[in-house]
């Protein structure tokens, strides 16, 4: 497992980068290697310790975000709710059949709001992210997605084979949308 420790606001300390590494080794008992891991530990005001751990498994990305006056019990409660995360998809995920070497190739382009508001003819695009869509059920796409925090996510679909989006409504609920061929 590759842990990758960023220090924000606040001088580099191999104690910390240490610990963090230590806490997050315990929780490679839930996922399949290889595994990155991205740590991010920052300090905002003179208080505010802020741990982020991000966690890039095979078929998983886990996020999780604590708050402290301590950085120490920062990480120990980020990595604790990494631990649940991990847990609780480690068990939803026994019931599902593999599906390998059936991901897709997505690719996400994010556009300027100005090209919108100055009316120019084209939007203009600042940034584009390809990533795998791996074959998943919807209410593995639903978890995947409450595990990233996000809004919406785009996945292959297990049993059609077909581009599909779950997204969080405003009233607490899910929705799935399924893209129909016309002809």
């Amino acid at each position: 497992m590759q842990v990758a420790v960023n220090f924000k606001h606040m001088e580099k300390s191999d104690p910390l980068r240490d610990y963090v590494e230590a806490k997050v080794d315990r929780v490679k008992k839930y996922i399949d290697e290889p595994a990155d891991v991205q740590a991010t530990l920052s300090i905002e005001g003179k208080i505010r310790h802020i741990a982020t751990v991000t966690m890039y498994a095979k078929g998983v990305t886990v996020k999780a975000t604590e708050e402290m006056d301590d950085m120490y019990a920062a990480i120990d409660l980020v990595v604790d709710k990494i631990e649940r995360q991990l847990k609780r998809y480690k068990e939803k995920l026994k019931d599902h059949k593999p599906t390998a070497g059936r991901e897709r190739q997505i690719q996400k382009t994010i556009m300027t709001a100005e090209s919108f508001d100055e009316g120019l003819e084209e939007p203009v695009i600042i940034r584009t992210k390809s990533f795998s869509a791996k074959p998943m059920s919807p209410e593995e796409a639903v978890m995947q997605m409450n595990l990233l925090h996000k809004e919406f996510l785009v996945y292959n679909d297990a049993q059609s084979n077909e581009i599909n989006v779950v997204y969080r409504r405003k009233d607490g609920n899910y929705g799935l949308i399924i893209p129909q061929q016309t002809s």
